[in-house]
């Protein structure tokens, strides 16, 4: 029987986030994960060539590609549940946790090593990937506010207050250097 692994990987296009409130744009686990790793890969580039650390961009955008995987299983859980209490919040990432190892089962054992770190990464690159997630949380409140859809604006508020709680240079300085570039249409892109 042939592995599983990567036909539930591409199932992620099928899983909704958001789902608790109106969206403009609906936006898939898919295409938060592909910006989550653009995002990831910039902070870690940002920190290796603008900081002097030694992290590799590209573990950082390939461990973001599969940050939410789990979730072909659980689905999006809404922040205001999932985050609802610690002893909530700890019982769901043991369930993520359980998926995530159900997930890396299905590999061949020689593949595992290779996966195992993308999808329970540590140190910088698990950090990256947390600032990451954030970050496209806050880009996707300026979207839905610049379409004006309101229902974002407290998530906006309290996502920008998850961000200012990052002690990370490299995300600070993509804020400082990129962010503002979100808020503006395709014609004031393009000047």
């Amino acid at each position: 029987m042939s592995s599983p692994f990567f036909a539930l990987i591409s199932r992620v296009r099928f899983i909704y986030r958001w789902g608790l409130m109106h969206n403009v744009h609906k936006e898939n686990v898919q295409e938060h994960s592909h910006m989550t790793a653009v995002i990831a890969h910039a902070l870690a580039a940002i920190g290796r060539d603008i900081f002097g650390r030694a992290i590799d961009p590209g573990e950082a955008a390939a461990a973001a590609l599969y940050h939410d995987v789990s979730e072909i299983f659980t689905g999006d859980m809404p922040t205001p549940v999932k985050y609802r209490n610690e002893k909530l919040t700890g019982a769901y990432k043991d369930i993520e946790d359980i998926f995530a190892n159900k997930l890396l089962d299905m590999l061949p054992e020689e593949m595992k090593k290779t996966y195992e770190p993308l999808m329970f990464p540590q140190g910088d690159v698990k950090t990256f990937v947390k600032a990451a997630d954030t970050l496209c949380a806050y880009i996707k409140c300026i979207e839905e506010l610049k379409s004006g859809n309101s229902e974002f604006k407290s998530a906006m508020v309290q996502t920008r207050s998850k961000l200012d709680k990052f002690d990370l240079p490299e995300l600070r300085y993509f804020m400082e250097h990129f962010l503002g570039a979100f808020s503006l249409t395709l014609d004031e892109l393009n000047d």
